[in-house]
């Protein structure tokens, strides 16, 4: 016969087993709902003006395919190692502040070396640190095989710097073939940069499912998803030998010239400087989040697996929410202020939820916020695409990545050592400050960028936007 205190345990976890199974349930109708509404916007999206005059011209479809190609295998191996990079520390024995300090090594890295890695594409070619992103994350993920501090410590210095050179080279190599080899619109920049954003999300389902395989099902263990990336990132580089074209930045430049060059670009070319900005504190506020989400839901022990292909549906919706807006004559400049406000209004209800116990509220915030990343990231890349410089686009671009990776390092500092910031709570509300700040930097970018007759020309006949190409 079962003893009161066996019954009132039984009682007590009744509570707790249904909020359990009812978060459970509400994450796995939410992913439906989600994929049917990212379905839906997906076939508006195609069927605006920009993405059918682009999709009927077989030279441009040929082009964009050949690029997706190389870059959706670099993204695939990155999103591969993703859920399984502090696994793998556990599973080495490493305790929480050593995991970290990896963490940390990782962004630092980007901050110390990835600066140069733009001028280095931009005089010795970005086809040739194309090549090189792949060779060197390769080796990134071989030092995973090893449970040595000084191995996994070296892998995060590669894997800062070849995260730099993934969100810079290749965009940059894109844009130059796009605007001065092909000469095609430049509005049709923004329908590349909207189906790379949505098929990103695609991709990240899919990898977490592969590494999900390998690693549990199939028993390999947590080390399983970075050897699963090598093949792919080995293709990737010999695609790349045999069909891209190699093109350059400034040549004349030497590495401490063009890196000052760039800074001096960012610090007196108000355009570049405010885009900079809002770049800077959005992605950081984002990679903040990507360290908080799990704590702040883990309570309700959900399928943590179906809450981020939630969040990857919303980014598809995002993209494609960004192509219908665009086609309604929203500009990409506005749509960029969209994104950060919504950003915005996640966060503060982030900053409110996470006071008590409102998890479907947080949830619910953390969805909101995944669509304006979506809406974001196609926006920022056509922007950047107008302003940025030719001959100095991949070094600019790796000085935006500066702070992102600074705040970024700071926050979970100060977060891990719960000095100055000593909640989640705290995190969201000074996340919330960062985005309001990003909020007046993208007005006044709106403003600057719509007076100036003369946006930076990626060539001499690109002149000042019309309507039509916004």
């Amino acid at each position: 016969m079962p003893s009161n205190l066996s019954l009132t345990k039984d009682y007590l976890s009744v509570p707790v087993v249904g909020q359990v199974a009812a978060m459970e349930a509400m994450i796995y109708g939410s992913f439906t709902v989600l994929a049917l509404v990212a379905l839906v916007f997906h076939l508006f999206s195609l069927k605006t003006k920009s993405q059918i005059s682009s999709a009927n011209n077989p030279h441009f479809k040929r082009f964009q395919h050949s690029f997706f190609l190389v870059y959706f295998m670099a993204l695939f191996s990155d999103w591969l190692q993703g859920p399984y990079v502090y696994k793998l520390y556990q599973h080495y024995g490493y305790a929480s502040n050593q995991i970290a300090l990896l963490y940390v090594v990782g962004f630092a890295s980007s901050v110390v070396f990835g600066t140069t890695t733009g001028p280095l594409a931009d005089r010795f070619g970005r086809k040739k640190m194309a090549l090189t992103f792949c060779v060197m994350y390769s080796f990134c993920c071989l030092t995973k095989l090893s449970s040595q501090f000084f191995w996994l410590f070296l892998g995060r210095v590669f894997g800062g710097i070849s995260t730099s050179m993934l969100f810079s080279t290749f965009e940059s190599w894109y844009v130059y073939e796009h605007t001065e080899t092909h000469d095609f619109p430049s509005e049709w920049l923004s329908v590349t940069f909207s189906k790379a954003t949505f098929w990103n999300g695609v991709l990240a389902i899919n990898a977490g499912v592969f590494s999900n395989i390998f690693a549990e099902s199939l028993g390999y263990g947590p080390v399983a998803p970075f050897m699963l990336a090598i093949p792919f990132l080995l293709m990737a580089g010999l695609i790349i030998t045999q069909t891209w074209k190699e093109n350059y930045g400034n040549q004349s430049l030497n590495l401490r010239r063009s890196c000052m060059d760039g800074l001096r670009s960012i610090l007196f070319k108000e355009t570049i400087l405010y885009l900079g900005i809002v770049q800077s504190l959005f992605e950081a506020n984002m990679y903040i989040f990507v360290f908080q989400w799990t704590p702040v839901l883990g309570g309700a022990n959900p399928p943590l697996g179906m809450v981020f292909a939630s969040f990857m549906v919303c980014i598809m919706i995002g993209s494609s929410l960004f192509s219908i807006m665009l086609a309604k004559k929203f500009t990409s400049e506005q749509l960029l202020v969209c994104a950060v406000t919504l950003a915005t209004l996640a966060m503060t209800i982030c900053t409110y939820s996470t006071g008590g116990t409102h998890l479907y509220l947080s949830f619910l915030a953390f969805l909101i916020l995944e669509v304006a990343v979506g809406m974001y990231f196609p926006a920022i890349g056509f922007l950047r695409s107008q302003v940025i410089p030719e001959d100095l686009r991949a070094g600019i671009m790796n000085w935006f990545r500066v702070p992102t990776n600074v705040i970024t390092c700071v926050s979970l500092l100060l977060v891990h050592n719960n000095t100055i910031i000593g909640s989640t709570q705290a995190m969201f509300a000074v996340c919330t400050v960062m985005l309001g700040v990003a909020i007046l930097c993208s007005l006044r970018f709106v403003r600057l960028f719509g007076s100036s007759k003369t946006p930076l020309p990626l060539s001499e006949d690109q002149v000042p936007l019309t309507k039509a190409e916004s």
